[in-house]
């Protein structure tokens, strides 16, 4: 499977994600003729809400009161250059933006979509980003998807970083995207708006549900329009997936920083499941301690914080230490995201002095909960698959303990027809 790796070590913009995807070695005029097969149609009318995605590699002008249209025959117009960022060499992509274009709402962009020469594929695609951009906007600003409107120069940018990424990904033959956690940088960035955080607003909508960090030193690292492609792009979150490196690229942002301003793009051979390699894989941190002179009633309360906080697994192990004192290790598997909230909370409630931490890698089924009606109510069942094969379907013990105070029927023995149930 040709699996697309985007190691975001400091962060991600449309641009950058461009440059990364040229950057790997597709053809580049055969890009350039696509994007500029694209007319740019006028927009209609203005509205209070814009959208502001300040991307790095994009200078934005300022809201001016009235706009000039464009003849309908403009196209986008776009540059790719070889520059360096921090020593490192890489692609550069720019936007050579047509002045005066007015402000454009989702309706008008999604015109410009249909009415392009580009693959049904790459149509809904872009299609779908724009709607989902606009829905982070509207959400910021107070209004609906239909009534906000794009930076004048802003919107140029998004059509050709966002439909220019699904052209891109769509000519290399993408069948899979994994991201690592996004970078999203800290501090403040100036905008039409004033002074607002990072991540700017839209871009923290469209964070929801992936992991991020922030290092280095204060920018905006992550823009709107990066994190918009990383929401639609990537299915999985995590380090460099198992299997043979094909290809790598670099995409430069617009500054210097004390961490090079890029994104670097990785296509990876990786098992597609129909192989000896049927596992889903990510990676986790163990964090754990010996500890010989708490009281044991702590240790459960303990646990049970670990557990609410986000911890996946944590497990007490019974050991004897120095001068025979017998102690346990208390030990406590997370995501990498999760680590230091976690730690905290293992150096802040139990009586340790220190912690150890080591990364593992995971080899997982596929499994889901899913909730099956039986004919003693409604219960929820953990399934596992491997391979696209079904191995086991265990019932949430919960449910089970429920049910059989409910019946009067023992645990066992209501186990076993809840999974002869659901195996029928």
């Amino acid at each position: 499977m040709k699996t697309l790796y985007l190691d975001c070590f400091a962060g991600i913009a449309g641009d950058m994600f461009l440059g990364a995807l040229l950057d790997l070695g597709q053809d580049r005029k055969a890009f350039l003729e696509t994007m500029e097969s694209i007319v740019l149609f006028p927009g209609h009318g203005h509205s209070s809400a814009h959208c502001h995605s300040q991307d790095e590699g994009h200078s934005h002008g300022h809201d001016h009161d009235h706009h000039h249209g464009p003849e309908a025959g403009d196209r986008l117009k776009i540059s790719i250059t070889r520059e360096s960022r921090g020593g490192i060499a890489g692609t550069k992509v720019s936007v050579r933006n047509l002045e005066n274009h007015p402000h454009r709402g989702l309706s008008d962009v999604l015109a410009i979509i249909e009415a392009s020469p580009l693959s049904p594929g790459v149509k809904e695609q872009s299609a779908a980003a724009f709607r989902l951009l606009a829905e982070a906007e509207a959400k910021v600003h107070g209004t609906t998807p239909e009534e906000v409107h794009f930076h004048e120069v802003g919107a140029i940018d998004s059509i050709a970083d966002i439909i220019g990424a699904f052209v891109l990904v769509e000519k290399a033959g993408i069948e899979k995207t994994v991201s690592s956690p996004l970078n999203v940088g800290s501090g403040t960035i100036k905008c039409a708006h004033g002074i607002l955080p990072v991540p700017a607003p839209a871009a923290m909508e469209l964070l929801k549900g992936i992991p991020v960090y922030a290092e280095g030193a204060p920018m905006e690292r992550v823009t709107p329009t990066g994190a918009l492609l990383v929401r639609c792009l990537a299915g999985e979150f995590g380090p460099l997936p198992a299997g043979k490196v094909l290809a790598s690229g670099k995409g430069l942002g617009d500054r210097e920083s004390d961490i090079p301003n890029l994104v670097r793009a990785v296509i990876v051979d990786t098992p597609d499941g129909s192989g000896e390699d049927v596992f889903r894989r990510d990676r986790g941190v163990v964090l754990e301690t010996n500890i010989d002179d708490m009281n044991p009633q702590y240790y459960g309360p303990v646990m049970q914080r670990l557990f609410a906080e986000g911890a996946l697994d944590v497990w007490a192990t019974p050991m004897i230490m120095k001068k025979g004192r017998p102690a346990v290790t208390l030990s406590c598997l997370c995501l990498p995201e999760k680590e230091n909230v976690l730690a905290e909370i293992l150096l802040r409630e139990t009586t340790t002095l220190g912690l150890r931490k080591y990364p593992v890698d995971r080899l997982k089924t596929d499994h889901e909960i899913v909730e099956r009606e039986t004919s003693w109510g409604l219960v929820r069942f953990k399934v596992a698959r491997l391979g696209g094969e079904t191995l086991r379907a265990n019932p949430e013990f919960e449910d089970v303990r429920r049910l059989s105070e409910e019946h009067s029927i023992p645990l066992p023995e209501m186990r076993e027809r809840l999974v002869g149930e659901f195996l029928l």
